[in-house]
């Protein structure tokens, strides 16, 4: 099924001159890792610190796009610079899960935007990226299929924040949007299991 992931590798030729530019002056992929992990929690804290101002939830989005052409860098960085480790696949899976948790999870604490659902959306965001990864370990590749992957889920959150922010209804629309979303992350899950069991076999 069709994913905003699709998009990577135009968006990665974008981004190429400025990931050239950062490789000849010394900046490690894991140094950008962490510059997208850093960028997650000051945009969740604001977030969580003044959940009823509209300026945290306006800036999200700026937040948002950042930090996914940080993670396109990094990756970049990684394979066509020679900067591969053991650490850095650690830290690039990590750092998402975690910058995942601390974006989206302060938006529960936003008035209209129902708490519950939001919780559990970023709860089994998780677990969509935990199958991708286990995908590895039955000897397939690392998997991305969607239609709920990282990059969908940072859009439509991020849409959700700039509603807020610019003081639009959210009821019941923001309950309908995150429900579609826990309904596609499920669809997700069984997409990159059944795909990587395929792979594997």
């Amino acid at each position: 099924m069709a994913s905003i992931y699709d998009l990577k590798p135009a968006f990665q030729g974008l981004l190429r001159p400025l990931t050239g530019g950062l490789a000849a002056a010394g900046v490690s992929a894991n140094q950008v890792t962490l510059g997208a992990l850093g960028l997650s929690a000051l945009g969740g804290g604001l977030v969580a610190l003044w959940p009823e101002q509209a300026w945290p939830l306006l800036i999200l989005p700026l937040v948002l796009f950042l930090r996914m052409a940080l993670n396109a860098i990094d990756g970049m960085l990684a394979r066509e610079h020679q900067m591969q480790s053991h650490l850095g696949a650690v830290l690039n899976e990590l750092g998402d899960v975690f910058s995942d948790t601390l974006l989206y999870l302060p938006l529960a604490l936003v008035p209209g935007i129902p708490a519950l659902p939001v919780v559990l959306v970023v709860l089994l965001g998780v677990m969509v990226e935990m199958t991708g990864v286990v995908a590895v370990q039955i000897g397939a590749s690392r998997r991305y299929d969607g239609p709920m992957g990282k990059s969908d889920r940072a859009f439509l959150f991020g849409a959700l924040g700039l509603a807020a922010g610019l003081g639009l209804p959210l009821h019941p629309w923001a309950g309908v949007v995150l429900g579609v979303m826990f309904i596609l992350s499920l669809v997700t899950v069984f997409n990159r299991a059944r795909r990587a069991l395929e792979e594997a076999a």
